[in-house]
C-alpha cells in the first residue's frame, strides 16, 4: 500500500517537476535556438529605442510595416521554393517586370475609371507571374534542370524584357487617387472632424491636413492578408504538407504518392505570382514601375526567410518566421537611418545576421536535432 502511495504525485507536484523540466539550462538553450531570432528583434527594438531618438513611436511603427510590405510579399513565395529544397533567383526581376508591365497598362489606361485602371493593372500583374513561373515549374519539375540554373536563366529574360519595355528610366503613372491604395490608411483621425475610414475626414482643408493622423498603412493590411493566406496555405493543407515532404525527402515524398513534379510546378508558381504583387504593391506605392525594382530586394528576401528560421537544405520553415525576419531587416534599415548612419552599412549588419542565422540553424541541429 505504502509502494503504491509513493508512485503517485499531486497535481501540484507535477506542475512544479514541469517547470523544473522547461527552466532546465538544456531546455532554455534550444527554446532560445527556437526563437533566437524573436529574441534578436526584441532586442534590436530596445537597442535603438534607446539610442534613436523618435524610433519606439507609433507611427515610426506604422512606417516600418510599410516599408517592408514589398520585401516580404517577395519573400513569400520564395518561402515555399525554399522549404522545398530549391532557390529562385528570378524574383527580383520578375518584380521589376510585372511594376513595369503593369505602369504602362494602367499609364495607357488613365481617364477610364479608376477601379478599372486598378484591376486591368493587377491582372497585367498576375499573367507576368504566372507565365514565368509556369516557365520556371517546366524547367525545375519536369526538365530537371537544376533550380539554379533555371530561375538565373529566367532572371535574364525578365531582366531584358523590363528593359526593352521601359526602356530604362522608370515608367510613371499620372492617374490620381491611385497614391491612395499605395500610401493611404484604414483609418483617420482629426481631432475636431472625428474618424473617417478609406479617406481623410470630410470637411479638413488646407493647413488642417496636417492634424490628421492615420492609422493602419494599406500596406500593412495587404501583407497581413497575403501573408494570412500563405500561412494557411503552407500549415494547413495538403499541398503545404507535400512542400515540407518534397523538401525533407523526395524519394520517401514518391514512395508515398506524391506527385513531385506537379508540387514543385505549382511552388515554382506560386513563388513567381508572389513576385508578380510585390511588383504591383511597388506601382501602388511609387506611382510608376522600373526594371530594377527588385534586384537588391531578392537577397534580403532570402535572407528574410533564413532568419526566420527556414533550413537552405529543405524541410524546415514558416510563413510565421519569415515574417519577423522581414521585420528584423526592416528595423535594422529604420533604425540606422534614424540614427544617421551610412545607409551602406546596412548590407553589412543585415549580413551580419545572415551569417548569424545559419550559425544558429547549425548549432541546432548539432547539439538539438
Amino acid at each position: 500500500m505504502s509502494a503504491k502511495s509513493t508512485s503517485l504525485s499531486s497535481p501540484a507536484q507535477d506542475a512544479a517537476t514541469m517547470q523544473d523540466e522547461v527552466l532546465a539550462p538544456s531546455n532554455l538553450v534550444a527554446f532560445a535556438g527556437r526563437m533566437w531570432a524573436v529574441l534578436f528583434l526584441i532586442a534590436l527594438i530596445v537597442f535603438f529605442s534607446i539610442t534613436a531618438p523618435g524610433f519606439f513611436d507609433l507611427f515610426n511603427f506604422q512606417a516600418v510595416g510599410a516599408n517592408m510590405a514589398v520585401l516580404l510579399v517577395l519573400g513569400l513565395g520564395q518561402t515555399f521554393v525554399i522549404i522545398s529544397a530549391g532557390i529562385d533567383l528570378s524574383t527580383g526581376f520578375v518584380m521589376g517586370l510585372s511594376s513595369v508591365a503593369s505602369a504602362i497598362v494602367m499609364q495607357a489606361l488613365t481617364g477610364y475609371p479608376l477601379p478599372v485602371i486598378i484591376l486591368l493593372g493587377l491582372m497585367t500583374t498576375l499573367f507576368i507571374g504566372l507565365a514565368a513561373g509556369a516557365v520556371n515549374g517546366v524547367l525545375v519539375a519536369y526538365m530537371r534542370v537544376p533550380p539554379f540554373i533555371a530561375t538565373l536563366g529566367t532572371l535574364s529574360i525578365a531582366e531584358g524584357v523590363a528593359y526593352v519595355l521601359s526602356g530604362g528610366p522608370p515608367v510613371s503613372i499620372s492617374t490620381r487617387g491611385l497614391g491612395f491604395f499605395g500610401n493611404g490608411f484604414l483609418a483617420y483621425f482629426h481631432p475636431e472632424a472625428g474618424v473617417s475610414f478609406l479617406a481623410m475626414p470630410s470637411g479638413v482643408t488646407g493647413t488642417a491636413v496636417r492634424d490628421v493622423l492615420g492609422f493602419f498603412p494599406l500596406q500593412v493590411v495587404y501583407i497581413v492578408i497575403l501573408a494570412s493566406f500563405c500561412g494557411w496555405l503552407l500549415g494547413s493543407t495538403r499541398f503545404g504538407r507535400h512542400v515540407y515532404a518534397v523538401g525533407g525527402n523526395p524519394k520517401a515524398a514518391s514512395r508515398a504518392g506524391i506527385p513531385l513534379g506537379w508540387t514543385l510546378f505549382k511552388i515554382y508558381v506560386l513563388c513567381a505570382v508572389s513576385a508578380s504583387l510585390a511588383g504591383f504593391l511597388y506601382v501602388l506605392r511609387f506611382n510608376g514601375g522600373v526594371a530594377n525594382a527588385g534586384d537588391a530586394l531578392m537577397l534580403s528576401s532570402v535572407a528574410a526567410i533564413a532568419i526566420g528560421g527556414a533550413s537552405m537544405l529543405g524541410g524546415q520553415g514558416r510563413i510565421l518566421g519569415t515574417v519577423v525576419g522581414a521585420l528584423v531587416i526592416a528595423v535594422i534599415q529604420n533604425g540606422l537611418v534614424i540614427l544617421g548612419i551610412d545607409p551602406f552599412w546596412q548590407y553589412v549588419a543585415v549580413g551580419a545576421v545572415i551569417i548569424m542565422a545559419v550559425l544558429v540553424d547549425q548549432a541546432k541541429g548539432r547539439f538539438f536535432p
